[in-house]
């Protein structure tokens, strides 16, 4: 995944400030908007996914196995897009400045080279998955769920007023990468896949 760090330039001293009490919040710009927006839900629900990965990762470093050391690695540089992620929806596309970080192409060829090194080994499947086959992997199904609902949240966005399309396009990617992650820990692990029978 490229790396397209800059600086953050963000100091945060005191956690409580009251000026949301009214329901309202500010963006990067500055402007107020109600809590309830479109985009304010948009990179809510991002940091939401954020939130999910953290927990992700840090099951797989309670398993204690240099099995999983590649993917949390991975998840910490997938953690710091969404950061990026998040600023650019927290800053209305017309007052957007070049100095903050943005995706491209390469984060999601990234995801993309990720998903086939990871499924390549994995058994064809002819039936839906059941979220579980052990308490990992049920989390890595939660944080999928929160990422297509992230998706979701940034298609209605995108409805309104324009979002970078690389950021859907990651999103959409993370989102199937979560899923091959999650067959792939339960099988790393010698655990049964739980197959939806109809």
């Amino acid at each position: 995944m490229a790396d397209n760090s800059k600086q953050s330039n963000i100091r945060i001293n005191k956690v409580y400030t009251r000026t949301g009490d009214s329901g309202q919040t500010r963006l990067v710009d500055g402007s107020k908007c109600y809590k309830d927006d479109l985009r304010v839900e948009s990179y809510g629900t991002i940091d939401e996914l954020n939130s999910c990965l953290g927990l992700c990762s840090e099951l797989l470093i309670d398993e204690n196995t240099k099995l999983f050391s590649e993917i949390i690695d991975f998840i910490y540089q997938v953690q710091n897009k969404l950061f990026n992620m998040g600023t650019q929806i927290a800053m209305p596309q017309t007052k957007q400045e070049n100095d903050f970080p943005r995706l491209n192409a390469s984060d999601v060829t990234g995801l993309e080279n990720e998903i086939d090194k990871r499924n390549k080994d994995l058994s064809e499947l002819t039936s839906f998955i059941l979220p579980g086959g052990c308490k990992i992997a049920a989390n890595f199904h939660i944080a999928r769920n929160v990422c297509r609902r992230a998706e979701r949240r940034l298609v209605s966005l995108h409805k309104n007023t324009p979002v970078e399309m690389v950021n859907l396009q990651y999103l959409n990617r993370l989102s199937d990468l979560l899923f091959v992650w999650s067959r792939y820990i339960t099988i790393s692990l010698n655990l049964d896949e739980k197959y939806w029978s109809p």
